[in-house]
């Protein structure tokens, strides 16, 4: 199974978790604060959000180069698949500087990695990591994308640490954007189309419709149409 298909494996069978992204965002409000945020409606954003966006968006965290770099690794940990594209179409590395200025604490690990990855690449094929082939950014990549389970991340190498990282952010931020959604087939709550049981279970198990209720309950003409019953409980239309 390829890197691509395993992380949408685990994203559609609900291990999401196992990609390691782990967000631990605190910020000291009071239970006033938290009160009065809560008493007042708002269509999508609050005025404290978008003012908090807005502040963020206006800062930079990473240069041209750090965030090419993000984007060539974006690739490597989830391979781009037509029609919809990959985590460049998605904004992924838009999201992962968001998330560094958003959770300072990220910040360190992910200038760190990046500059691993260079420093790494340069000495082992004389290119920055961005320019090397794909197969020299997988062979990068598969010596820091496994960690020892049996030790704490945070005493692990900064480079176990930044690949686990961006793994989280380059998965979560593919598959909750548009494209990512899209790539999974996912259509929302819809309406759908019902024609009734299918012939052949009906026969398999010796059982018929009523024509006059088939009449009445499968014509999709009369989708909108709001059922009627008798006094008795019999269906009018």
């Amino acid at each position: 199974m390829d890197r691509r298909k395993s992380l949408q494996t685990m994203i559609l069978g609900g291990a999401a978790a196992s990609t390691g992204l782990v967000f631990n965002s605190c910020k000291s409000e009071t239970i006033d604060d938290v009160v009065a945020e809560s008493t007042t409606s708002y269509f999508g954003r609050t005025p404290k959000e978008l003012e908090r966006i807005e502040k963020l968006n206006a800062e930079e965290l990473f240069n041209a180069h750090e965030m090419e770099t993000i984007a060539a690794l974006s690739v490597v940990i989830l391979p781009p698949k037509e029609p919809h594209g990959g985590p460049i179409e998605a904004g992924v590395p838009e999201l992962v500087e968001f998330m560094g200025k958003d959770i300072p604490t990220m910040a360190p690990t992910l200038l760190g990695g990046l500059m691993w990855l260079d420093h790494k690449s340069n000495t082992e094929f004389g290119v920055e990591f961005k320019s090397a082939t794909l197969e020299q950014k997988k062979q990068i990549c598969d010596e820091i994308c496994w960690h020892d389970t049996e030790v704490s991340l945070d005493k692990q190498a900064l480079e176990i640490q930044f690949f686990y990282m961006m793994r989280g952010l380059t998965v979560t931020g593919y598959y909750t954007s548009k494209v990512g959604i899209a790539d999974l087939g996912y259509k929302g709550n819809q309406p759908n189309v019902w024609d009734g049981v299918p012939q052949d279970v009906l026969d398999q198990h010796g059982v018929a419709y009523d024509p006059e209720w088939i009449a009445k309950c499968i014509d999709q003409s009369k989708r909108g149409v709001i059922a009627e019953w008798d006094d008795k409980g019999n269906l009018l239309t």
